[in-house]
């Protein structure tokens, strides 16, 4: 067993200030959802990524269900969605009762492919079934081609969602990720670029559909001296300690994004001259946060994601494959999947080859380069 000190693939990176906002918390004892800390997240992400409304929640997930709920998802109806994803993405259809559909990604970004969408909303129209939402994802950091994919939601009058759970600090023509479609997804998970330990972030330009999500995320209490109830609501608010941790994080998201870049620049660097590795692409006029920097072996390289995985773990650093695409699932066997290219399932050829290196913004130099020298040497091995 090797005892050196683990490398994580993306661990929360504290600054001390978050400790400040907790004392607040403490003092004026509002440690319960709501309170000063919330009011104030919720305006600080609205002021840095330009929202005209947000709504702090329990974590993106929970966001996401609001949207469909907001959004009149409801049984039978279908939502298209991104299948190279974390399953949070469509586990929402489920609690729903709709049907999801799903949509491969394409090479120059790893997201939504338009011409898949496209493909997609075509039939669904001439079936007279469109869906009533699209969800699309920002992979890894990197922004989706939104003025392609947005004109043709838009041509077919369907509301887009924007997963940009990874993919805070990334922007895309200058506008920042989760600003895009009708509604946007943040996460606050303890592996994202910034953290409240568990939590998430509803955006929108729509006040009175946020206005409406906050009292369904409050267990849509009715007016009333009593407790008097006539929806289902959820228990979905953020803590105030919780939105407290986020401000602290906050004032250093730049400093986050901007040290995760570079690790991905080392990454490739190091790793360029190798035949048959090929890095995560950046779209031009967009700028990923690179939250994990992510790579895929073609057989030039003569090594399996497996191998690699493997010899990485040896040395007590951790790695992990692209996500596994929902439609390949056994939760969602049988549902709909539209190709990118007919006959090539680029989603599923990314989860072959594709592996995530640690990227933490706290990740060290040292342990960059012994992460770089263990790919180097697992790769001249398997070309022996």
């Amino acid at each position: 067993m090797n005892h050196s000190k683990r490398i994580y693939l993306s661990p929360p990176h504290m600054s001390g200030d978050e400790q400040s906002f907790i004392q607040q918390a403490f003092d004026s004892n509002w440690i319960a959802p709501l309170g000063e800390n919330v009011v104030q997240f919720e305006n600080e992400i609205c002021r840095y990524t330009g929202s005209p409304s947000s709504l702090a929640v329990s974590s993106g997930t929970a966001a996401i269900h609001l949207a469909l709920i907001l959004l009149g998802v409801s049984r039978n109806d279908y939502v298209i969605c991104q299948s190279l994803t974390f399953v949070a993405t469509a586990n929402p259809i489920l609690y729903q009762g709709a049907q999801p559909v799903f949509i491969d990604s394409e090479p120059d970004t790893w997201n939504m492919s338009p011409a898949a969408l496209e493909k997609a909303l075509y039939k669904m129209n001439k079936e007279n079934c469109l869906p009533k939402a699209v969800i699309i994802v920002n992979l890894l950091g990197q922004s989706a081609k939104y003025e392609e994919l947005c004109t043709i939601a838009e041509y077919y009058q369907v509301p887009v969602i924007e997963d940009a759970a990874e993919s805070l600090g990334s922007s895309y023509k200058g506008k920042k990720c989760g600003t895009f479609g009708k509604f946007g997804i943040l996460s606050f998970n303890g592996n994202k670029i910034i953290t409240t330990s568990g939590g998430g972030m509803l955006l929108s330009d729509d006040h009175e559909a946020l206005a409406r999500a906050k009292f369904l995320a409050t267990q849509a209490r009715d007016p009333a001296i009593h407790y008097e109830h006539s929806q289902t609501g959820f228990n979905y608010r953020m803590s105030n300690i919780l939105a407290g941790i986020g401000r602290g994080q906050l004032l250093h998201i730049e400093e986050r994004v901007e040290a995760r870049r570079e690790i991905f620049n080392r990454y490739k660097s190091g790793l360029s001259t190798i035949d048959g590795l090929d890095f995560m692409p950046e779209l031009p006029d967009s700028k990923s946060n690179r939250w994990l920097t992510a790579l895929t072996l073609s057989p030039e390289s003569n090594l399996s994601p497996p191998v690699l995985l493997h010899a990485l773990e040896k040395e007590n650093i951790e790695s992990r494959p692209i996500w596994k695409p929902l439609h390949t699932q056994p939760l969602f066997r049988g549902s709909p999947y539209f190709e990118h290219e007919n006959g090539r399932d680029f989603a599923n050829q990314l989860f072959q080859t594709g592996i995530c290196l640690p990227s933490g913004s706290s990740l060290t130099l040292e342990e960059q380069e012994k992460t770089i020298e263990i790919i180097k040497i697992t790769l001249k091995q398997s070309s022996v």
